[in-house]
């Protein structure tokens, strides 16, 4: 496994509000934001933490269906909205379904490593409160292979990918073991959700989550296993976070106390016209964990946190299996008996993850790594994790697909 063949730094990390149903100020029939909104808000927000615009090299935007959800395409253009100083520079888009941030680390890690850029800004975001549910759940179809899957398959086509996952858990592992386990992860993601402003879940107030997690699936109105408490939300919303070199730290005026440190990741990609060999794995995610954490010289037992992508409940419990932190069938005790809470044994989707926080689809894997560089640099948008010594790593996945695309990313404290 090559390792990285000199240091990468992630600094600059900038969250909006994950806007739609569920916050206060989201009115579905009155304007909205447009895609221009969240790609300035995002973008200002990181050069606000360095001290020139213009020394920024490169840009990479992450977005998945905007020519679809926003009838807009040549995606990069926009980017000199975000400055005056990024017109005339190589600015680039990228686009993996689900999985398009992780891609849009990846990109910028590459520049730096060629020695091409010096920093990067990668901006991801996706507005999809455009269309009515049953179109987008269509135009998401696109993260399958929609000339063999999308015309037999089910009118909620992503969230029934899922239902098969879920489906296929209650039978290898038992319905009230999983449903409880499914149901656990949606509370958690709600109270850690309330403790970060920008979530989208940030104004639930339901008072018995974990009933309502329960709610028993109705294939009649929604899917066959899985209710709509275990989906992530349609969102609006964008993230950025500025990649550098330890040079490019310098030009920026960063101390690396405000950055963290790249250490390994894994880029993964598989058939999108196969469907999953076993739905109660995630072997795709497994394989890019392993990679990132191989480059990196860690194993699992050596994270303190992680941001998964539940886009449903049941990815988000198949993860910790394909990452290592749990054995094949063990993850759902393991989030049944809290193991995923801030003071459990592996803090996980602090600010809420997918479920709780939002999913701007294609910005969500550059969210995820903007909240472990605000945790590990101590300026986090909620609670604040309590770091052990003894596993100073923090691990991300972003997933594409029904575990198609996807990259994962290790980071430490810079020091």
């Amino acid at each position: 496994m090559k390792s990285l063949r000199k240091p990468i730094y992630a600094t600059a990390a900038y969250n909006t509000v994950s806007l739609g149903t569920g916050r206060k100020e989201f009115h579905p029939k009155k304007p909205r934001p447009g895609i221009e909104h969240y790609i300035t808000e995002a973008g200002r927000g990181a050069l606000a933490q360095i001290n020139d615009a213009a020394n920024i090299d490169e840009g990479v935007i992450a977005n998945f269906m905007a020519p679809r959800f926003n009838r807009q395409g040549n995606l990069p253009a926009l980017m000199p909205l975000i400055d005056a100083t990024l017109e005339y520079k190589p600015l680039v888009s990228v686009e993996g379904a689900c999985g398009s941030g992780g891609l849009g680390l990846t990109t910028a890690a590459k520049s730096i490593l060629s020695d091409m850029a010096d920093t990067v800004l990668t901006v991801g975001f996706e507005v999809q409160n455009t269309v009515k549910a049953i179109y987008g759940a269509d135009i998401l179809g696109g993260a399958g292979h929609y000339a063999s899957q999308r015309k037999s398959g089910h009118a909620y086509f992503f969230p029934a990918k899922f239902s098969d996952r879920a489906g296929a858990a209650y039978e290898k592992f038992g319905y009230d073991k999983v449903r409880e386990a499914m149901a656990r992860w949606y509370e958690r993601a709600v109270l850690n959700a309330r403790e970060c402003p920008k979530a989208q879940e940030h104004h639930n107030s339901t008072e018995d989550l974990l009933a309502t997690g329960m709610t028993k699936p109705n294939g009649k109105t929604f899917c066959d296993y899985i209710n709509v408490y275990d989906c992530s939300k349609v969102s609006d919303g964008g993230s950025a976070v500025v990649f550098a070199s330890e040079e490019g730290l310098s030009k920026l005026g960063v101390d690396k106390k405000d950055a963290v440190e790249l250490l390994g990741f894994g880029q993964v990609v598989a058939d999108i016209s196969k469907d999953p060999e076993d739905q109660t794995k995630l072997t795709t995610s497994a394989r890019a964990a392993k990679a990132a954490m191989e480059m990196a010289g860690i194993k699992p037992s050596d994270i303190g946190m992680l941001e998964v992508h539940d886009c449903f409940t049941i990815g988000g419990i198949l993860s910790l299996e394909a990452i290592g932190i749990c054995g094949y069938g063990e993850a759902f005790d393991f989030v049944r008996e809290g193991g995923t809470a801030p003071t459990g044994a592996m803090p996980t989707n602090l600010s809420g993850g997918l479920v709780g926080y939002g999913h701007y689809t294609g910005g969500t894997g550059v969210r995820q790594a903007a909240d472990i560089v605000m945790q590990f640099t101590g300026k986090p948008d909620g609670q604040k994790l309590v770091q052990d010594a003894n596993k100073p790593y923090g691990l991300m996945v972003s997933m594409g697909g029904n575990d198609r695309t996807v990259v994962s990313c290790v980071f430490k404290r810079a020091s």
